[in-house]
């Protein structure tokens, strides 16, 4: 039985989940999380046990030094917040662990218990993945539905959600994902698109296109802090990285071309239109 934190009753909770390790490239997925725990001043409710689901020869727990004196230890888990975005009307629960390395199927029942016992009934699912995405261009996110009408609580634009029809192996994500289905929580799954020459945390860059995503479907907007200044900052060492390599230069400018000529060369109407909404939204929170 897990141990709750002092929690009021929340309103019309929405889930945004995240894991480190073989879903969460350059730790982009879990970068969100950590920043809306941050932004929003999120309040513990509870975590899990790590000695039923890791394995700690594999996932070490790590030493700390407190005022450089006190010596703790921080132990892999997952843990359970929530909190109140300003100019929201609902509530959020935030999820932030590391991909468990046993008893899957025990770990997603006993989020799921928490979750129910929360109200939580639709959530957001963040991962990141390594792909052949030039660092120069805005990041790919690539979203889907837990199923058809999935999402109702969401604000899901028309034809941009629709059902995953991926095959394949699978994280502790994906099986998250199909819990929440069966257990009747509706969830859309975001993945950011990390460039996998580039892949040592953090990715910033991507982070910032997962969250600006998260904003979309939750339909608020979340203070950035210096998350965009650090895109650019990353994105101008990787340029300073792959000018002193002719090699991989020239697979950068290829991946370039691919990606120009994959797409229109204006933006869309509705491109147009999310960025007008985002921009309306952080007037009125202004």
């Amino acid at each position: 039985m897990i141990e709750f934190e002092s929690v009021p009753e929340l309103v019309d909770p929405v889930l945004v989940a995240a894991f480190e390790g073989w879903n969460d490239a350059g730790e982009a997925a879990s970068g969100v999380i950590r920043h809306l725990e941050s932004a929003w001043d999120a309040s513990p409710v509870a975590e899990l046990d790590p000695e039923d689901y890791y394995d700690f020869q594999v996932t070490r727990p790590v030493v700390e030094l407190a005022d450089g004196v006190h010596r703790s230890i921080t132990w892999p888990t997952t843990r359970i917040s929530w909190a109140r975005p300003a100019g929201s009307e609902r509530d959020v629960v935030l999820i932030r662990g590391i991909e468990p390395n046993m008893r899957w199927k025990s770990f997603c029942r006993e989020l799921i218990e928490v979750l129910e016992r929360l109200g939580v009934r639709t959530g957001v699912l963040l991962g990141a993945l390594l792909a052949e995405a030039p660092h120069t261009r805005p990041v790919p996110v690539s979203g889907a539905t837990s199923g058809p009408g999935a999402g109702s609580g969401l604000h899901l634009e028309p034809n941009r959600y629709e059902p995953s029809r991926y095959e394949g192996p699978t994280g502790i994500l994906g099986v998250l994902q199909d819990s929440c289905a069966k257990a009747g929580i509706d969830t859309v799954s975001l993945w950011a698109s990390v460039p996998h020459y580039v892949s040592h945390p953090p990715s910033p860059k991507a982070t910032l296109a997962l969250l600006r995503r998260v904003e979309d479907l939750l339909g608020l907007t979340v203070a950035l802090g210096e998350l965009p200044e650090e895109a650019r900052a990353w994105e101008h060492g990787v340029n300073e990285l792959a000018e002193q390599d002719t090699e991989v230069a020239e697979y950068v400018r290829a991946l370039e071309e691919q990606k120009d000529a994959a797409e229109l060369p204006e933006a869309s109407g509705d491109a147009i239109a999310r960025e007008f909404e985002r921009y309306l939204r952080g007037r009125e929170t202004g």
